[in-house]
């Protein structure tokens, strides 16, 4: 009875809580042990007291874990959280982020309807729709991310989906949302924001009018790179069509993975803001070496779309992207060079990395479609981490010292 009543009153005292109070808080129920911490559900099936009871639960006509394809009490704690964080009227977990725009597309769109994608998304995320939803009879078409008119000129009478990438991914480009919205409801489709770079700690896309977020929590829900997962989140309308698809199709997240996710959420906007912080000094600082051609990072007032993140983001992500004078030979002396920044293509973690787009993240995409996207031979990114930012400096100046 004791544990009831306290996870009532968590409950109720979380109504009116502030952004790092939900991080650390909502979502978790304290089992018959009275933990502290969440509880880590490792269990791939539930016992039931009778026949009739596992009947009940499996029809839906009485509450009760199922199965842990879809049901999980540690999973349900994470979607929770998210929920809250992001101001969703539910979320749902998946085993990684490109599931979960799997499961958004697969549950939410039908053979014969048409997306709009941006040119300026994760190069896995345009295979998908162009080598595997096309194949289902799903119709793509893709334009500039900024370009409002182009959004509206591209939509047709069976357009379901808007799907973006704000910042995005490499090269920090924007789109209003909230103007982007407008004209995904004026042809009766839905906006997917993907919130990866910003985490809601720095966007709240559904405060901007979109409909669904999207997020890889490997990235920076988990901040330290060592679990895969992704998680989709909205109105309960929406979120119920994907939990019927992974109830069926079976991407979902581990337990494990989940209660990882868990412990990253409670240091999330602390890390952002940290991250955010380097990120902007470092980005100042290589705008000025003769050695780059270009930084794209929206925190900068070179950046032509600098107004509208103040608009809509707290702060500017930790991604810095940039041009070296040369072409890709120049752009690998650059990363090689480095000693302390790990040459990997994730993102999202306390350690700094870098990677050449183009051979890696891009590197599938068609030399016309990573053009289109604008990226380049000469381009590096960098995630920004969470080492001194002097000793990432020092890094970075190796590379240059070497183009």
């Amino acid at each position: 009875m004791s544990n009831e009543w306290e996870a009532g009153r968590l409950d109720s005292d979380l109504d009116d809580v502030a952004f790092d109070t939900l991080a650390v808080r909502a979502g978790q129920r304290r089992g018959p042990e009275a933990e502290h911490g969440e509880a880590l559900y490792l269990t791939s099936s539930y016992v039931f007291r009778t026949a009739a009871d596992a009947a009940a639960c499996f029809a839906g006509d009485a509450p009760g874990n199922v199965y842990s394809r879809y049901m999980n009490p540690t999973v349900r704690t994470f979607e929770q959280r998210i929920a809250a964080l992001e101001g969703a009227e539910q979320a749902v977990a998946t085993a990684s982020g490109m599931a979960a725009i799997l499961a958004t597309v697969m549950s939410l769109c039908s053979a014969g309807d048409h997306i709009v994608v941006s040119r300026s998304v994760f190069g896995a995320t345009v295979t998908l729709f162009e080598k595997y939803f096309k194949r289902f009879g799903v119709e793509v078409d893709y334009v500039p991310l900024a370009d409002l008119q182009g959004w509206r000129a591209a939509c047709r009478a069976n357009t379901r989906l808007f799907f973006v990438e704000s910042p995005s991914n490499p090269l920090a480009e924007l789109v209003d949302i909230r103007g982007l919205a407008d004209v995904a409801h004026e042809q009766g489709a839905l906006l997917a924001v993907d919130n990866c770079f910003c985490t809601p700690a720095l966007q709240k896309p559904l405060e901007l009018g979109a409909d669904i977020i999207i997020h890889s929590a490997t990235k920076y829900i988990d901040g330290q790179g060592r679990a895969l997962g992704g998680v989709v989140a909205g109105r309960r309308e929406h979120m119920q069509e994907i939990v019927g698809f992974l109830r069926t199709a079976g991407p979902t997240m581990s337990p494990f993975n989940a209660w990882v996710f868990l412990k990253g959420l409670e240091t999330l906007r602390l890390r952002m803001q940290a991250h955010c912080t380097s990120a902007q000094a470092l980005a100042e600082w290589l705008e000025q070496q003769p050695q780059v051609e270009h930084v794209y990072y929206a925190g900068l007032s070179s950046h032509p779309q600098h107004a509208l993140a103040r608009a809509q983001q707290s702060a500017f992500g930790a991604v810095v992207s940039f041009e070296v004078r040369g072409g890709r030979e120049e752009a690998w002396r650059f990363i090689d060079a480095t000693r302390l920044l790990s040459i990997t293509a994730n993102l999202g973690d306390a350690k700094s990395t870098i990677t050449h787009p183009a051979t890696t993240t891009h590197g599938r995409l068609t030399p016309d479609a990573r053009a289109a996207a604008g990226i380049r031979d000469n381009l590096i990114r960098v995630a920004v981490g969470l080492e001194d930012v002097a000793d990432i400096r020092a890094d970075l100046q190796r590379g240059l010292d070497a183009v």
